[in-house]
């Protein structure tokens, strides 16, 4: 038996369009600031915590930097 992986897409039933919305968190480059976004309406923002790991800043910061 070959043991695939299946990766569901479940936004297909969704009735909004998830694609021209935000989701998640971001680093906004104009303030420095980590910022989340719930459905496309800014959630939360702030600056990063002493316990967040600094791979996972940098990181945030090249792959999701936005410029709001």
């Amino acid at each position: 038996m070959d043991a695939e992986q299946l990766q569901l897409d479940l936004s297909d039933d969704c009735d909004t369009d998830q694609s021209a919305v935000l989701n998640g968190m971001y680093y906004e480059a104009t303030t420095g600031l980590f910022v989340s976004f719930v459905l496309g309406r800014r959630h939360w923002e702030g600056k990063p915590a002493a316990d967040w790991s600094k791979q996972w800043q940098e990181k945030t910061k090249r792959e999701r930097a936005i410029n709001d």
